[in-house]
């Protein structure tokens, strides 16, 4: 059975082992448990056109399930360490721009709609066939941009970077935690556990990034309970700035809830085409396709990259599989009522644990379906405890910079694009999208359009659309 599970997994070929593969899944479930949280408060809160809300405890539910399941099937039929969850900014998208103009259930349906298509690109080849059109040093450049993008996340969920309250008084959008200085406790608890992973990786200590996810918790506990920071936002709406920013660390009165699973199959397919008219619903959807499309590709490229397991031409060997399971995450998502499913970026810090396989995916997903029974100790790790590791992560695969030529401006322009337009936009569809068109446009003007994959005239076409959706929309008289 052992040699069974190791040859599926392919543990000894990869050079990986069942322990690795184990902190990795626990790894990058500590990592990402925060949508089980955060999740809720963006689609269970959000009243639809009718005025009717999901509800925090019913979306934090379907959440974690179908994390689990969806997690799972990436690791048995994908084979690599991915894990999936309700994608942030889709989510967002989906609740303030669907659902404000529908019910839930049309803008669920869409949610599925945009799934069904996405499928059946990866069914047809097309998905993969653009995943391999795209040059080998923007891949590397994808990968570099998402490292940089999920340290910002990290700085930004631990409060240690925040945004100017009257950032149109100022040309200095962010500062240093709250007016300029690191004075309260949370942030201080991030600090202190990004300089203990930083040392424990430097030492190379195994299981470096969930023993400092583990330790920076347990020190969140330990200062909560003595100096009581307390939350961000109180119960009566007043702002603390010096409070944790999503999730206070402390032990839960409950430890085990009775999962809500209600929302399953709450959606209508079409029903947004009758409300919002065609045209209006068919642009929703392909803002929805293009930025899941990307999305999955930009983290498939910069964790595999990570974890060195891209050929020599930057190509992930059986990478069919993997967008298969991530575009039925998208219908399962819809259908589920929590929004879009996709890949996520954190699952670099599985990665960076010494996972390799598809086995840590399985981990993970084992712990999304635990947390659906155990969603109260789920919020015990703070978000700065898990931002201390996205910065370390993000560091390692910034290392793979390089690689690319920066003697080569044609190349290392979009690149740079790349790079630094996905933690600028808090998005990596955004990042792509900026590197693409300008590597076309670059060449164009340098005389080499035949260098130019085929494929890359259309998708540059498809960002140029996506870029100018405002305007398309002015243009298509849709309101």
């Amino acid at each position: 059975m052992t040699n069974a599970i190791d040859r599926w997994f392919k543990l000894t070929e990869r050079g990986s082992t069942w322990s690795r593969e184990v902190r990795g899944g626990v790894a990058t479930f500590f990592t990402m448990a925060y949508i089980v949280v955060l999740n809720p408060l963006i689609v269970g809160t959000a009243p639809d056109a009718t005025g009717a809300v999901l509800g925090i405890p019913a979306v934090a539910a379907v959440t974690a399930l179908v994390a689990g399941v969806m997690t799972i099937a990436m690791g048995v039929i994908g084979r690599y360490p991915f894990a999936i969850a309700t994608g942030l900014g889709l989510n967002a998208f989906v609740a303030t721009s669907l659902a404000s103009e529908m019910t839930w259930a049309d803008a669920m349906g869409l949610v599925v709609l945009e799934g069904l298509i996405i499928t059946v690109l990866v069914v047809t080849g097309f998905r993969t066939a653009v995943f391999h059109a795209i040059p080998t040093q923007l891949k590397t450049a994808i990968g570099v941009g998402i490292g940089l993008f999920i340290a910002l996340i990290g700085l930004v969920d631990a409060g240690f970077v925040r945004r100017v309250p009257d950032a149109a008084g100022t040309p200095v959008p962010v500062q240093l935690g709250s007016g300029g200085t690191l004075h309260s406790w949370p942030v201080l608890v991030f600090a202190a556990g990004v300089l203990l992973l930083a040392v424990l990786v430097v030492r190379r200590v195994p299981g470096a990034i969930l023993i400092g996810i583990v330790a920076t918790t347990a020190l969140a506990i330990v200062v909560e309970a003595v100096a009581g920071p307390g939350p961000v936002f109180g119960a009566d709406g007043s702002v603390n700035p010096g409070g944790w920013s999503l999730i206070v660390p402390e032990m839960p009165d409950k430890v085990v809830d009775t999962p809500d699973f209600g929302l399953l199959g709450e959606f209508s397919l079409l029903g947004s085409f009758e409300r919002v008219g065609a045209v209006a619903a068919l642009l929703f959807v392909f803002t929805l396709l293009l930025a899941d499309f990307f999305d999955t590709m930009g983290t498939v490229v910069g964790v595999g990259a990570e974890a060195e397991l891209l050929d020599k031409d930057g190509r992930l060997p059986g990478i069919g599989p993997v967008l298969f399971v991530d575009s039925l995450a998208a219908v399962a998502g819809g259908a589920a009522s929590t929004s879009s499913n996709t890949t996520y970026i954190e699952s670099a810090a599985g990665v960076g644990e010494g996972a390799r396989t598809g086995l840590a995916s399985v981990v993970t997903g084992v712990l999304f379906l635990l947390a659906t029974l155990f969603t109260p100790l789920v919020s015990v790790v703070p978000s700065e405890a898990a931002g201390a590791a996205l910065v370390v992560v993000g560091f390692l695969m910034l290392t793979q910079i390089r690689t690319i030529d920066f003697e080569d401006y044609g190349v290392a322009i979009p690149a740079f694009l790349t790079m630094v337009v996905m933690p600028f936009t808090y998005s990596v569809t955004n990042g792509i999208g900026a590197g693409l068109v300008s590597y076309v446009v670059i060449k164009v003007c340098q005389g080499r359009a035949r260098q130019i994959h085929p494929l890359l005239w259309i998708v540059a076409a498809l960002f140029l659309a996506y870029f100018a959706i405002v305007p398309l929309e002015d243009l298509l008289g849709v309101d």
